[in-house]
């Protein structure tokens, strides 16, 4: 479980709970502030002690390898699970360099120490600011309040109305203060991800063109580099996507914070000051507690908390409510008091006094109190009623957008990203909404209306319904799959839910996502990748029925859940799921009686994501042998986050020969092997193939394999034999995702030998894979 997310709504509260949750985040800070510290030493020795080289780079590897990214919320996507592995993978590239033992001259100030100095002065040195700030003016506050709960009722109306004024001012400016705080707590959280590893993914990559043998562990490096750039452009995508909708919340909330109160299974919660009685020359004395009351049970808790005193926790008090009384001024020399009465202390009131006349309406509302006031707390929960619907005339409406933008605008860049302008978009819809015009507006001839203003109305449309298109109801269930398993099992997860949308919602996604994968299948030119198509659709397709802090940390997990839907929507809406709900299993266990499966791990270095693989593929010539291309992506040609498999690899079985698996382009074999010594060569060098949506693409890009001849000593290449059919035997569940799932009796089409030692390569329903050889007969 990782940090706790910081509700706003928590910020009007101040609660302990919630003071801890700061605390806890501003620890996490001051580690991460620590590490960079650490790191920016680290690597100024490697520009200062070239002698010290080897001894410097052991420490720089150590730095890495133990630091750990915290992250909010209880589920990273895949590409921050990468991001967060990077730290592992780059200290293991060092080690290797430190072998080679060459005397480097490192110019990393640029790459390396000024991005890491700028982003700790200028993004944690501004956090430590603004707690100095919240520290300060938290002190402030509950002094002020605590003089102000002292005066006398007995002074002038003018005196005590100034008084008021004057806390209340004060307040919102500790609320507002708040607020900022808390929401650069958790802007610093998640943008160190990419802002600490960017600097570390440079230092690296300059590292490698000053080794004699640089060039050859580069061309290694290179692939896993662009896995990186591209989760960190994913990354950095949902962040953007995220802040606006946390700041946009932190807004609602400023302006009114009670229609934004989180539900709970409190009727009121908050502070009180409780008057604690003494020996008769001692008088009294007021302590501030935390107060929760539940009117269902009539139970009421108070815990004793002091912010001035290091936020210590006192003992819990609990009891049950018989009565409450409003205490007026003329029986107590204090405002905003009122009496409550425990049903084991009958007789004995215990007197507390709020922190102003409207927070006593709302505890004496609550607390069924004399003179209560009926307020309605609950306004925010109120379903929002929207004209738009799931009718006849939303599926034309839908459908006119559609049209118009393949027509006009499927190649223009941005497509989705670029918004129109506000009045034009609001036009459009009007006129598209009304029963009378709505056949008369012509899209896809006419001029008046650009592609960006179409695109906006569309998304606007779809945000005004009354609840989204992938249901309230719904939405926990299609979280949970992206936050796990096999990028299968998402598929089969995504792939039952969908089923379960009523008809129009599914209908709806349908025509949708179909369009989406077509938009995508444009992304040289209009370059909306998949990823970045979740990114826009993410928000509109789906949100929960509650806005919260946590809620918004969920929305990377909506994008996965779009572009699984994009990727995949052929199998999900033109075939029926199965009929159990399919569970994010293990994937690498055998049915019983099943023969052992041959394993594909070699090694023990961790394989990089294959989608990545892909991309390089799809950047070449099928027929092209070159080294891959140098060029930085902008983001990610296929998702990253619903195909990168998770490694899961059995191991190596006796007979295996053991090897380095440095993963690469068959044309780059001959010359990387070359220079190395006949002892030190991989027994088998592959390139493996995620499956594509895209037969052909699939077939371009079919795996080579090599095997050691003990003859001659070289690499023969194993030729494919004719094609035939076969027959499973026995079931089996896929380890990866370029392999194929069957049930007994699936029959494999256009079977043939693998080039990878005890497996086949078929196709089954259209999707072609590796198959366990033991596992069928051919007929």
């Amino acid at each position: 479980m990782g940090l706790q997310p910081l509700e706003f709504s928590d910020c009007y509260l101040d609660s302990p709970w919630f003071r801890e949750r700061v605390r806890a985040h501003e620890a996490e800070l001051e580690k991460t502030n620590k590490f960079i510290k650490e790191l920016l030493k680290d690597g100024k020795n490697l520009i200062a002690a070239t002698k010290n080289l080897s001894a410097a780079q052991r420490k720089f590897a150590h730095s890495l390898r133990d630091f750990k990214f915290e992250f909010i919320g209880d589920a990273e996507t895949d590409d921050e699970r990468y991001i967060d592995a990077s730290l592992h993978e780059f200290s293991n590239f060092l080690k290797n360099l430190e072998e080679q033992r060459e005397i480097l001259a490192l110019s990393v100030t640029e790459t390396l120490i000024k991005p890491l100095e700028r982003f700790r002065k200028e993004q944690l040195g501004a956090v430590k600011e603004e707690k100095k700030k919240f520290d300060k003016e938290t002190e402030k506050n509950y002094s002020l309040l605590e003089k102000h709960l002292n005066l006398s009722a007995k002074k002038k109306e003018l005196q005590l109305q100034e008084a008021d004024n004057q806390v209340e001012q004060n307040r919102k400016h500790f609320y507002e203060l708040s607020l900022e705080y808390v929401c650069k707590l958790q802007e610093i959280q998640e943008r160190k991800k990419f802002e600490c590893v960017e600097p570390v993914l440079s230092f690296f990559q300059g590292l490698f063109t000053f080794y004699h043998q640089g060039y050859e562990l580069a061309k290694d490096f290179n692939h896993y580099k662009m896995a990186l750039q591209i989760n960190i452009q994913n990354t950095r995508n949902r962040f953007e996507g995220t802040r606006s909708e946390v700041e946009e919340l932190m807004n609602k909330i400023r302006r009114n914070p009670q229609e934004h109160k989180r539900a709970n299974h409190f009727t009121m919660e908050g502070y009180l000051y409780v008057q604690e009685k003494r020996p008769a020359p001692f008088g009294s004395s007021w302590v501030k507690h935390y107060c929760m009351y539940r009117k269902e049970t009539k139970k009421f808790s108070m815990i004793p908390f002091e912010h001035r005193s290091g936020g210590k926790v006192g003992d819990a008090e609990l009891f049950v409510l018989t009565y409450c009384t409003k205490r007026n001024t003329d029986t107590i020399d204090r405002r905003f008091c009122f009496d409550l009465e425990a049903s084991d202390r009958p007789g004995v009131p215990v007197t507390m006094q709020a922190f102003s006349e409207e927070d006593r309406k709302l505890w004496m509302e609550a607390l069924d109190g004399k003179e209560a006031l009926f307020i309605n707390l609950n306004r925010a929960n109120a379903k929002r009623e929207g004209s738009a619907q799931l009718d006849k005339i939303g599926f034309t409406i839908i459908k006119k957008c559609i049209s118009a933008v393949e027509t006009r605008g499927i190649n223009d860049q941005g497509l989705y990203r670029v918004v129109g302008v506000s009045s034009k978009v609001q036009r459009l819809l009007s006129l598209l909404m009304d029963s009378k015009t709505c056949n008369e507006v012509d899209l896809e001839n006419s001029v008046d209306w650009e592609v960006k203003t179409i695109t906006s109305a569309m998304k606007q449309y779809l945000r005004s319904l009354p609840e989204p298109l992938m249901t309230y109801e719904l939405h926990g269930e299609f979280i949970i799959p992206a936050k796990s398993g096999s990028p299968e099992s998402r598929v089969n997860a995504v792939h039952f839910l969908v089923h379960k949308l009523p008809e129009k919602n599914k209908e709806m996604l349908e025509i949708l996502v179909k369009h989406l994968a077509n938009v995508s299948k444009h992304a040289k030119r209009n370059l909306m990748t998949v990823a970045n198509l979740g990114v826009v659709f993410g928000p509109t397709l789906m949100r929960p029925q509650e806005e919260t802090v946590a809620a918004i940390m969920d929305l990377k997990f909506q994008n996965i859940v779009v572009e699984i839907l994009i990727e995949n929507h052929e199998k999900i809406f033109k075939t029926l799921p199965d009929a159990t709900f399919p569970e994010p299993i293990s994937m690498s266990v055998s049915p019983p009686n099943a023969p052992p499966r041959q394993s594909r791990r070699q090694g023990q270095r961790i394989k990089r994501p294959l989608a990545v693989y892909n991309l390089c593929l799809e950047l070449e010539d099928a027929d092209s042998h070159s080294s891959p291309r140098e060029e930085t992506p902008t983001g990610s040609m296929d998702s990253l986050s619903s195909q990168s498999p998770t490694p899961a690899f059995s191991s190596s079985p006796p007979g295996l020969l053991d090897g380095n698996p440095l993963i690469m382009d068959s044309g780059d074999l001959a010359g990387w092997t070359a220079h190395l010594p006949a002892q030190s060569r991989p027994s088998m060098v592959s390139w493996m193939n995620t499956p594509s949506a895209n037969p052909a693409a699939t077939n371009a890009a079919l795996p080579t394999f090599f095997f050691p001849n003990p003859a001659t000593g070289t690499e023969r290449a194993v030729e494919s034999v004719a094609h035939r059919k076969a027959r499973a035997v026995y079931p089996c569940e896929a380890e990866h995702s370029s392999e194929l799932s069957f049930q007994i009796g699936a029959i494999f089409e256009d079977v043939q030998f693998s080039r990878e030692p005890g497996w086949l390569e078929g196709t089954l329903n259209g999707k072609r894979g590796l198959i366990p050889q033991n596992y069928v007969q051919f007929l």
